[in-house]
């Protein structure tokens, strides 16, 4: 499975490695991702969803229920 954010779609970025010399080489800044489960209190469901560090936060403050209708607005998660 590929490394992205099931609720905001976040993945890796490319940038460069720039050493002292200004010597530039490619490199991947990977998401901060977490394999985490939910518990959805209108269906009574545990979901495992993995998601980034930063999205557990707007979890924490908008609820798993609102971030999924959000989500699915967006057309990023669609089970």
């Amino acid at each position: 499975m590929s490394r992205v954010c099931e609720l905001t779609g976040k993945k890796a970025m490319v940038g460069n490695n720039v050493s002292h010399a200004m010597n530039k080489t490619k490199r991947k800044f990977d998401a901060n991702l977490l394999k985490k489960r939910f518990f959805i209190p209108e269906t009574g469901v545990w979901i495992t969803l993995k998601v980034a560090a930063s999205t557990l936060k707007t979890i924490n403050k908008i609820g798993i229920s609102a971030a999924l209708k959000e989500s699915r607005e967006k057309g990023i998660y669609t089970k």
